[in-house]
């Protein structure tokens, strides 16, 4: 007797939850073919019809729903044979394909990478930048694996883990005179460089501003935190940065002051909540984790 190929399940669930067969294969994969392929062949080894197309969206059948019912605990059970075999497996092999924006991929994941390509060379670790959104929304249409981003984050299918917090600092060129805590009003007063407008930092930044009643114009807007370090260090200005941004290097020719009020940011561990935790992938959670 054929078996039921856990592959047809994923395909007609997924189809079920996004309401068509183009999206699914695009959060799969796949081509859309291959998709309704998977269903039919579901639905020949079952016997009977399990999707019907309402309007412009499939809907189960009353034979569909019967069957959507159980794949949530056939894929529960699948992942844990496959933790209870990875135990046994001396190293971590796969894919992971990770997402986050730029500042904490130079100064947050070197050393994470560094310490899982020693444990596991057998891992490959595909790393993408971007903002906050697109990070999310590809985590959600499963072309990541997950991501580390800044908050607010939020899906519906997305389980959001907050990992650490980072607290933002002023920069000035080495002698500025600048007080031990500043305040917008006061860091205004210089040429002010910010981060490229679109993303998180640059929106939290703008936020601390306006909350002091500062409608700031910024004397530049990078798309680089190196450059911004850069351009300061050489005298073109201040800056708000993340403080991971500045922990290491410039320190001859850079001050460096906290916020009043104090700004800071959550970075946060975001994943589908029905992916499929493969040891490689569970090894690199645990890193990510490890930093907080």
């Amino acid at each position: 007797m054929e078996r039921i190929n856990l592959d047809q399940l994923h395909g007609f669930a997924t189809a079920l939850e996004l309401g068509s067969f183009s999206a699914a294969a695009q959060r799969l994969d796949l081509t859309q073919p291959a998709v309704s392929l998977q269903v039919r062949q579901l639905e020949k080894r079952l016997g009977t019809p399990l999707i019907e197309r309402v309007g412009r969206v499939l809907r189960p059948t009353a034979a569909g729903a019967e069957l959507l019912a159980h794949v949530g605990r056939i894929d529960a059970v699948v992942a844990e044979a496959l933790e209870a075999v990875s135990r046994h497996a001396d190293s971590a092999t796969g894919r992971v394909r990770l997402g986050t924006g730029a500042t904490a991929c130079i100064y947050l994941l070197p050393p994470v990478l560094r310490s899982l390509r020693q444990c596991f060379p057998g891992l490959d670790i595909t790393v993408r930048t971007g903002n906050t959104a697109d990070i999310v929304q590809a985590v959600e249409d499963n072309t990541l694996d997950l991501g580390l981003v800044t908050l607010p984050a939020s899906g519906r299918m997305l389980e959001v883990s907050p990992l650490l917090d980072d607290s933002f600092v002023a920069i000035a060129p080495r002698g500025t005179a600048l007080p031990a805590r500043i305040g917008a009003k006061e860091l205004a007063r210089h040429p002010v460089l910010l981060y490229e407008p679109g993303g998180h930092t640059r929106r939290i930044a703008d936020a601390w501003f306006a909350r002091a009643g500062v409608a700031l114009q910024p004397a530049m807007s990078l798309g680089s935190v190196e450059a911004i370090k850069e351009l300061v260090a050489a005298g073109l200005g201040c800056a708000v940065l993340p403080g991971m941004a500045v922990r290491d290097g410039h320190q001859g020719s850079l001050e460096v002051r906290p916020l009043s009020p104090p700004l800071r940011r959550t970075l946060a561990v975001v994943m589908r909540r029905d992916k499929r935790l493969h040891r490689g992938l569970r090894e690199t959670v645990a890193a990510l984790q490890s930093l907080g």
